[in-house]
């Protein structure tokens, strides 16, 4: 169906107008809560105590979950919500990285609390359509797409039942921004967030978020992946949500010290030009860049976690093989007036498979975590394929850390007879099988055969395949890469205790952005102690939160750091840069701040995250287990590979002569001291955030922080005397 025809018979639902309210200081201190079982719109004023403790962003989300569900809700159920929130920077277009916004909603992977981060330009837009946050609840009874336009002055929000296709993200960003902005001036001025059909067929679902590329012609796409949140969006009968302003002002938040910011801004760009090209290379590599320096340090997943590095990395996967694949000297910022410019892509691509076989079409990255989940980590390393897999899990709104991480997982089952050719519908599912892997998507896509299986994501494929009898359920827990349902993002952490915690002790499950500490601890050796690690894997996820409150990206953070930075007390916090982040938030919202402020407003919201989680049934100890496979060799064969690193540690670190032991009795030692490690980890951690041997926080920690909610103390009490459920 042609555009004009769409537009001729679109059907409106419901219509609702406002006054727009504008953004003072990073505030419109205004929020949308849109009801689609019964189509009811309101706005909600933001109440100021939610404000000032939980800031923006991923606290809005979660402030706003907590109060729409019960302790019951599933994610499926009507009254679950997406919540959509940038913070009181997103928007401004004076500094680099500005644009992200954070989704939480109740995970159907986790079935808790998830939130990922996202680029593109919704976030701003919401802001210029006058709300600090966006709430969908209810369930439509057909498809729907969402529509807030602001371009008038006056606000009219529109819920109008959407047309059976597209469906997909590509086509269906593209056709939206000729639908609703035909002239090319027009295309700025809106944003897209959609899913595609894989979302309809799995649990790992997710959300494309659009930005139009002015040079390439063309809707370009940012993901908010992990957690399936695509999935709850689909199950709401969500096809498309969309934001159209009028203009992006210079001054669209209002802020109190623009001089300030500007100067800021200007110092960033001046590094970024004078020292990415012998940093990070984000300007031509992206992301990808990571790719041969984490082979290198033995920290790329290959063949499901099982070793660190691969030879036929270089020369297929690696950062110059896809630098010379991206289109180079345009403006890769998924928002404006970022000059990191990282979001790199692949220009007329021509589609090798699947239902798009033979269309030319833009391919947003690989990044590092596609590359290695998608290429390494299933022992396929093949650069078409890792393009043509990007694309499709883009397209369909399939997660690629998640997809990665599975299908390395089935891979290693089909290698061990825990599946065959019957049990897989004909798949061969070996590692490096690229053929049989990209149709396994397609598969997916079509919401058929073992595809639609995989969907499941690793946690329900372990059981499945226990419950049938197909392997040892001991094995798959060893094997099966994740925690608490989410599956690991794409490094290695057998050698770096602190990354261990830095994935296992997250509040959504194992995802990088929360805390990455492979080199401060395994490389540079600045952690050596308990104490030092629980200091880290205090400090570092409250930083990283605070990203995600403000609206910041944290990329600029530290890939790409001042010349002086290693000269400074601590250079893994990279203090230049913090004291930036501080200078532009004082300088947007006006309040008084510094690093220790930074620190606490993180970490209310972080302990009310776990909260959250004790309120679903996990938040206690039991759920920050890890899978072996995450701190030591399951197998043989990985031992084997490192067998040298591993002997010597029995001997040096362990305090054990190796010789005369047989491979699985080293094994075995390996697995009691690494285990033990681990725990001992956790009670030091524990400890430093102010939470009990159980891991859930204290009273007397809520206290101090001002986080002593009556909820929350009504639901530790009950906890204390044994009358919470627990799963």
């Amino acid at each position: 169906m042609e555009v004009h025809e769409i537009l001729e018979e679109r059907k409106l639902v419901t219509e609702f107008q406002y006054d727009i309210s504008p953004m003072v200081k990073g505030y419109s201190d205004k929020t949308v809560h849109i009801n689609l079982t019964d189509n009811r719109i309101k706005i909600k004023d933001v109440p100021l105590e939610m404000k000032e403790k939980f800031i923006g962003g991923k606290g809005y989300g979660l402030r706003y979950l907590w109060d729409a569900t019960t302790p019951e809700t599933e994610w499926n159920d009507p009254e679950n919500e997406i919540i959509i929130s940038g913070g009181p920077v997103c928007g401004i277009t004076q500094y680099s990285g500005t644009g992200k916004s954070l989704v939480v909603t109740i995970s159907p992977q986790t079935d808790s609390v998830i939130d990922s981060n996202v680029g593109g330009w919704f976030g701003p837009f919401l802001k210029l359509n006058g709300f600090d946050a966006i709430e969908l609840q209810g369930k439509a009874e057909r498809d729907v797409i969402i529509i807030l336009d602001g371009r008038d002055g006056t606000g009219k929000i529109r819920i109008e039942e959407a047309p059976a296709d597209p469906i997909n993200s590509h086509h269906l960003a593209d056709m939206l921004t000729k639908m609703y902005c035909p002239t090319e001036q027009d295309k700025m001025k809106i944003a897209v967030v959609s899913a595609g059909v894989a979302a309809d067929h799995s649990l790992i679902g997710m959300l494309n978020f659009s930005f139009y590329d002015k040079r390439k012609k063309r809707s370009r796409l940012k993901q908010a992946g992990r957690g399936g949140i695509g999935t709850v969006f689909r199950n709401k009968k969500i096809k498309a949500l969309v934001a159209l302003v009028a203009k992006v002002e210079n001054d669209m938040n209002h802020v109190v010290d623009m001089k300030s910011i500007i100067e800021r801004g200007q110092r960033f760009n001046k590094e970024m030009k004078e020292l990415d090209d012998s940093q990070c290379e984000m300007r031509t590599k992206g992301t990808a860049h990571l790719v041969e320096v984490m082979n290198d340090y033995d920290l790329l997943p290959v063949n499901n976690f099982k070793f660190g590095s691969n030879d036929a990395v270089n020369g297929n996967i690696d950062g110059n093989t896809w630098k010379a694949r991206f289109e180079q000297g345009s403006f890769d910022g998924c928002w404006l007036g970022c000059n990191m410019s990282c979001a790199k892509g692949v220009n007329n691509y021509l589609l090798r498979t699947g239902p798009f076989k033979g269309e030319s079409v833009i391919v947003d990255g690989p990044e590092y975590e596609t590359a290695a989940g998608i290429a390494a980590n299933s022992g396929i390393f093949n650069t078409d394929y890792t393009i043509e897999v990007n694309f499709y899990c883009d397209t369909y709104g399939v997660c690629t850390i998640t997809w990665g991480t599975t299908v390395a997982f089935l891979m290693e089952c089909y290698e061990n007879g825990i599946l065959n050719l019957e049990r897989t519908g004909g798949l061969k599912l070996n590692f490096g099988n690229a053929d049989n892997a990209m149709e396994l998507l397609h598969q997916l896509g079509r919401g058929e055969g073992f595809g639609k299986t995989a969907g499941l994501g690793v946690r329900r494929l372990k059981k499945l395949f226990t419950e049938n009898g197909w392997g040892d359920a001991q094995f798959l827990q060893d094997i099966g890469m994740e925690n608490k349902g989410l599956e690991y993002s794409q490094y290695m952490s057998k050698e770096s205790l602190a990354q261990q915690g830095g994935y296992a002790m997250t509040n959504k499950g194992p995802q990088h952005d929360e805390a990455w500490l492979i080199f401060m601890d395994m490389v540079n050796n600045h952690i050596p102690t308990f104490e030092d690690k629980a200091e880290a894997l205090h400090y570092f996820p409250l930083f990283r939160t605070w990203f995600g409150l403000a609206g910041f990206c944290k990329l600029p953070w530290n890939d790409v750091e001042p010349k002086n930075n290693a000269e400074t007390s601590e250079p893994a916090k990279v203090p230049e840069h913090v004291d930036n982040y501080i200078t532009i938030y004082k300088a947007v919202t006006g309040r008084p701040f510094d690093n220790k402020r930074l620190i606490e407003d993180s970490e209310r919201v972080y302990n009310f995250q776990r909260m959250f989680n004790l309120r679903r049934g996990y938040g206690v100890r039991k759920w920050d287990a890890q899978p072996y496979r995450a701190a030591g060799p399951v197998t043989e064969e990985e031992y084997l590979s490192r067998q040298e690193r591993y002997d010597a540690q029995m001997k040096n670190v362990i305090g054990i002569n190796p010789e005369g032991m047989s491979t699985k009795e080293k094994m075995a030692a390996h697995r009691k001291y690494r285990e033990n490690r681990y725990e001992q980890l956790l009670d030091a951690v524990y400890e430093r955030r102010g939470w009990d041997k159980n891991g859930v926080p204290k009273i007397e920690h809520l206290r101090k922080l001002g986080m002593d909610l009556p909820e929350l103390v009504d639901l530790r009490s009950k906890y204390d005397k044994g009358e919470w459920k627990l799963k």
